[in-house]
């Protein structure tokens, strides 16, 4: 299967999506698998793993039954209370939900950099991997230094770092991101979603070029196995013109590489690490 790695459905309400602001008329409206399906297909893609865009019990909920509904979603990256007293409780819940494959919190909107350091999220995470469940990890540049920190609480357990930590490529790649993230990515457990770029570049009016240093180093640190392609659809198309020009980005860069190589990064590595 080719895979994309990264992506949302929504039934858009102001106060269900609040961080949707007025100045994002392109995705300030619902956006479901009828919609998403044709755009896999147009783009030689079969399936996705669909993550959360908000913070609830309720969009677990959703999503679960979307998949239930739609067998092309492969996968849930949904959202619970990691730092929960009723965590093992919450997590117990989800066993019986083969497509629950995982979690994440949205670390990016902490005023705290290092929130993700506190004990009980720690314990919560590493509860959440004894269930067999993965862990996204949404950050921002800035908190790289905090997640090197945040690893160190883990031996082998299954972390992906989605949008290559968001960088701001519109100002064009930064020491400190370019430490960061070799650092992470000695972490040998941790994988890299290849998503995002197109929101952190200059929107709708970045160039190819632009994204060249960003990934020259994400496949220089994780290489070929480690990395995954998600669209980050309906996001995307704040930054791109459509699904097809923002996944052209990736196509493009790896078009001289081998198949076996190409199809580990559109579909193996997602397969393997979210047991797909």
């Amino acid at each position: 299967m080719r895979i994309d790695a990264h992506q949302h459905f929504w039934n858009y309400s102001q106060d269900a999506y609040g961080w949707i602001s007025n100045e994002m008329p392109e995705i300030r409206k619902s956006f479901g698998p009828d919609q998403l399906q044709p755009l896999l297909e147009e783009n030689d893609l079969d399936a996705c793993v669909s993550v959360q865009a908000r913070q609830s019990i309720e969009e677990n909920e959703y999503l679960l039954s979307l998949a239930g509904k739609y067998d092309f979603i492969k996968g849930v990256v949904g959202w619970v209370d990691l730092r929960s007293d009723k965590i093992e409780e919450d997590l117990k819940k989800y066993q019986v939900f083969p497509k629950m494959k995982g979690f994440r919190h949205v670390l990016q909107d902490e005023p705290d950099d290092n929130f993700m350091l506190q004990n009980a999220f720690v314990n919560g995470v590493k509860k959440s991997f004894e269930y067999g469940y993965t862990y996204d990890i949404l950050i921002y540049e800035t908190q790289l230094p905090s997640t090197v920190k945040f690893l160190e609480h883990f031996d082998s357990q299954a972390f992906v770092l989605d949008h290559i930590a968001k960088p701001m490529i519109k100002v064009g790649k930064t020491r400190n991101w370019e430490k960061g993230i070799r650092t992470l990515a000695q972490y040998k457990q941790l994988y890299c979603k290849i998503s995002g770029m197109v929101t952190e570049a200059k929107l709708k009016q970045w160039k190819y070029e632009d994204f060249l240093p960003f990934l020259d180093i994400i496949v220089d640190t994780f290489g070929v196995d480690r990395i995954m392609f998600g669209s980050d659809w309906p996001v995307c198309l704040l930054g791109s013109e459509s699904y097809g020009e923002m996944k052209g980005i990736i196509d493009r860069y790896f078009q001289n590489y081998t198949e076996e190589d190409r199809a580990k990064i559109f579909g193996g590595n997602a397969i393997s690490f979210y047991k797909l």
